[in-house]
């Protein structure tokens, strides 16, 4: 029998902020630009939901270290100033977060992003302060994701069990990585990656943000107000 929710483990990109399609569209410029055109299904496949040092290892077999810096090095100055130009929340978050802090569950945020890239996409759309004090980046751990080590890194510092933890996921790098770490995971498919790239054991796809309360609801117990239970 399954443990009850305590943690909901959000990743950033594409599941708290819209900045996935804002990336796949940085990427295809990039390519282009560096001689490495690619489709949007090989961006998804090889680069969402990585970090820049992944990014990094992707790229230096193809193409060389000196590419592979210079690809880091303009999708954060692109990303950045495409960020800059406009970001919103993901579609439905609003309501989403409203409704989970009617459950009184813990939450956090576990994600390949710097904390310098965090802090700036959070604070474009408002959401920094919501999570400060508990936002954990692939930069404190030796292997980002799909490696367990971020999500396995997150609970413990919120000072939980993985088996009562539910990961908030839009990549396969991120999907695995909750698989890996033992954790449960709810595999939004709002975005740019499909919804089957997202299917697997312990995995529910859902495709609107608003749905989530509902999933933590009907498809785990919860342990907190709403469960009779105090917060954490």
């Amino acid at each position: 029998m399954e443990s009850p929710v305590e943690l909901v483990i959000f990743d950033c990109d594409g599941v708290l902020v819209d900045t996935e399609r804002i990336a796949l569209r940085v990427q295809l410029r990039i390519g282009a630009e560096l001689g490495w055109p690619l489709t949007e299904d090989e961006v998804i496949e090889l680069f969402m939901g990585r970090s820049l040092v992944s990014m990094a290892e992707v790229v230096r077999p193809r193409m060389g270290d000196r590419a592979a810096g210079l690809w880091c090095d303009r999708f954060a100055e692109y990303h950045r100033e495409a960020v800059d130009a406009g970001l919103a929340p993901v579609d439905g978050l609003t309501e989403a977060l409203a409704g989970l802090d009617r459950t009184g569950l813990a939450t956090c945020i576990a994600s390949g992003g710097t904390h310098e890239k965090m802090a700036h996409t959070l604070g474009r759309t408002g959401l920094y302060k919501r999570f400060a004090g508990r936002i954990h980046s692939t930069t404190e751990v030796e292997r980002g994701k799909p490696a367990p080590d971020l999500f396995l890194h997150a609970a413990a510092a919120m000072g939980f069990d993985p088996a009562v933890c539910v990961v908030v996921e839009d990549s396969r790098p991120g999907v695995l990585a909750a698989r890996a770490a033992g954790m449960r995971c709810l595999g939004y498919a709002g975005g740019v990656t499909p919804g089957d790239w997202l299917e697997g054991p312990g995995t529910t796809v859902f495709h609107d943000m608003r749905e989530l309360p509902g999933l933590l609801a009907g498809r785990f117990a919860l342990s907190g107000p709403a469960a009779g239970g105090g917060p954490r």
